[in-house]
């Protein structure tokens, strides 16, 4: 037991604490800040000074002004998937790997983004879905690594299949097969009522507008892409059956409260400066309760689904 804890020790790894400089700190940040606006352009051998300014000069012009917004979507429906540059393509590659500047957004629909790989036959981005952290799979029982990346995606492993077909439902509560790839300009974006974000130089942003593009688009509250509503509008006064997000975009609803007095409203509104965002929100919570409790109250015993107690005469009979 004594050896095995002294061999133990010695191959126990220490934590060490890693310190830079403000220097050294402002190199990771301008280099990070250089992946993002060249990507893989650059081959994998950093561009000299001069060549990295010169290639801003000559591309980040026409990245502005050609951007293409890349989705994956119902087309009558929301953006379930905002295509981002680490968003991997049918045929395992990046969506940066994949060419995405254009000095000339081509005329033809759909535009086609090829991979840049070489040896890839991949002809355009294609996004798949993922289940949880697992990649979907297609009706012959294969996962979409093992379809070939070109025509109609066959299966590498069986001869039944004539193309991948996932029956995997989306969260939209659409299959797999009714959704498509959007490549689209900022006017054709605009046109369909989608947000177009900020003008960024970053390479590959594909469809991102802002955090709430990373979020499924079953799950994204904020369509915009901008973030939280203002102060204002959170802080606003409401009833304690107002959600923040329902007051910022779906309009004041009739509640259960219309009886309160204006007085009672307002003194509930109001938060305690001895109050934390969570005792706050705690508070309103058990005030929702109550109104529910007292609603149900008023109906009366009819409204439990409960028949009425027997009189004395039905007794008698």
């Amino acid at each position: 037991m004594c050896s095995y804890r002294e061999e133990n020790k010695t191959h126990q790894v220490k934590m060490e604490r890693i310190r830079i400089s403000t220097n050294s700190a402002k190199a990771v940040d301008d280099y990070l800040d250089y992946k993002r606006i060249v990507g893989e352009d650059d081959g994998g051998k950093l561009f000299t000074p001069q060549e990295y300014e010169e290639y801003k000069k000559q591309v980040l012009p026409t990245r502005l002004q050609n951007r293409l917004y890349v989705s994956w979507a119902v087309p009558t429906g929301v953006d379930c998937k905002l295509i981002g540059p680490e968003t991997q393509c049918f045929c395992t590659h990046r969506y940066k790997q994949h060419k995405t500047d254009f000095k000339e957004i081509p005329e033809g629909r759909p535009i086609m983004l090829p991979c840049r790989v070489r040896g890839c036959l991949c002809k355009s981005y294609h996004y798949v879905p993922l289940n949880g952290s697992q990649p979907v799979r297609c009706r012959c029982k294969h996962l979409a690594d093992e379809h070939s990346e070109t025509g109609q995606f066959k299966c590498k492993k069986c001869s039944a299949c004539c193309g991948f077909h996932s029956p995997f439902t989306c969260g939209c509560g659409q299959p797999t097969f009714a959704h498509e790839m959007l490549v689209e300009t900022k006017e054709e974006r605009l046109a369909r009522g989608r947000p177009v974000g900020q003008d960024v130089p970053y390479a590959a942003m594909g469809g991102l507008t802002g955090f709430s593009s990373l979020a499924e688009g079953y799950m994204r509250l904020d369509d915009s892409g901008v973030g939280a509503p203002p102060v204002d509008v959170l802080e606003s006064s409401g009833t304690v059956m107002d959600h923040t997000f329902v007051k910022a975009y779906g309009g004041q609803r009739q509640t259960l409260t219309e009886g309160i007095s204006t007085v009672t409203k307002q003194v509930s509104d109001l938060r305690t400066s001895e109050e934390d965002d969570m005792a706050y929100f705690e508070r309103r919570y058990q005030e929702r309760l109550k109104m529910e409790k007292m609603a149900k109250q008023q109906k009366g015993p009819s409204s439990t689904g409960k028949l009425p107690s027997r009189t004395s005469t039905q007794t008698k009979k």
